[in-house]
Parts: C-alpha cells; sequence; structure tokens
C-alpha cells in the first residue's frame, strides 16, 4: 500500500481558480484594446487618402487643414442673369375647331426675358390680342392638336400673332414663349 502525503495548508483547485481569472482578466484588455482600436480606425479614418488627393489637387489645401496657410477665394466675374417674366390672360379663351363640332377652351399665358415693357404692351393691347389668338385656334382641326406637337405648334402659331399684333400696335414683339395652364378639348 502507498502512502500520499496531503498538505493541510494547500487546498486542492485553488490556483486553477487564480489562473483562470488573470486568463479572463487578460481577455478582457484585450478585447477592449481592440474595441478601441477598431473605434479609432472607424471615426478617425487614419487610412483615409485625402489628405493624399489633396496634396495633388492643391497643396495649399492640404496644408491648410494641417495648420498652414489659408484657402483665399478667387473672384468670379460676374454674369448676367435674364429674367423671365410672365403674362397669363385673366379669361380663358373659347373657340370651335375647323371642320369640327369640337371646341377648345384654353388659358394662355405668355413670357419674355425682354424688360416689363412687353409685359406691359401685351396688358395694354390684351383685347387685340385675344381677338388675333381666337383666330388662329380656329384654323386648327381637331387632329392638327393631337399630342404634345400638336399643342407646339397651336403655341408657335399664338406666339408668331402676338408677335406680329404686338409689331404693328408697339414697333416690337418680345414674345419669347407661349404656354397653355389649362387646355380642354371637348
Amino acid at each position: 500500500m502507498s502512502v500520499e502525503v496531503v498538505d493541510p495548508v494547500a487546498k486542492p483547485g485553488k490556483g486553477k481558480k487564480i489562473i483562470g481569472f488573470l486568463g479572463k482578466l487578460v481577455l478582457a484588455a484585450v478585447m477592449a484594446g481592440a474595441g478601441f482600436g477598431a473605434g479609432y480606425v472607424y471615426f478617425a479614418n487614419p487610412f483615409s487618402p485625402t489628405q493624399d488627393m489633396l496634396q495633388l489637387i492643391d497643396p495649399e489645401a492640404a496644408t491648410a487643414t494641417e495648420g498652414g496657410p489659408e484657402k483665399v477665394a478667387k473672384e468670379v466675374p460676374e454674369e448676367k442673369f435674364f429674367v423671365t417674366s410672365y403674362f397669363t390672360f385673366p379669361d380663358p379663351l373659347t373657340s370651335n375647331l375647323r371642320e369640327s363640332r369640337t371646341f377648345l377652351q384654353v388659358q394662355v399665358g405668355v413670357s419674355t426675358q425682354y424688360d416689363e415693357s412687353v409685359i406691359k404692351n401685351v396688358e395694354t393691347h390684351k383685347l387685340a390680342l385675344q381677338s388675333d389668338m381666337l383666330a388662329v385656334i380656329a384654323t386648327f382641326s381637331e387632329e392638327d392638336l393631337a399630342g404634345t406637337t400638336g399643342r407646339a405648334r397651336l403655341a408657335d402659331a399664338l406666339k408668331d400673332a402676338v408677335n406680329k399684333r404686338l409689331v404693328q400696335m408697339e414697333g416690337f414683339g418680345g414674345v419669347e414663349d407661349v404656354f397653355f395652364p389649362s387646355f380642354m378639348m371637348q
């Protein structure tokens, strides 16, 4: 029979608990460090080629973000933009169409990029212009007005009639486009 000597002071399994606790503590520290590192790479983005691209595009811009000289805005020449003015005839125009029992009721608007005198001339001669437009509408048939191309042809014909009347009355037309806010054929 063999005799085993047992140390009454040392308890079995206590060393394994301490090593297991230290292992878990080291693993937690490594995981926390990995989390901070991943957050830095994700949010700070140190591998971004932004600074390199800025250096290639504009060397001053790359140094300005690093505390160098500030970027100075260049002067841009002023471009003149033309303002478009609109006028809508208050009453819709209603006319029979050529060779048909169908009639067209249309609201007409005009636009110009000339000064306000063109719109003032349109307002002044509104009655004569409406009469001319009704005469033009009566020359179109139902087939002529089919689709968007038909409406575009009507708009061009009305523009020509309006400008012809304005040239006759004021010496200058100036209407550049005709629009139809409402267009109803019955």
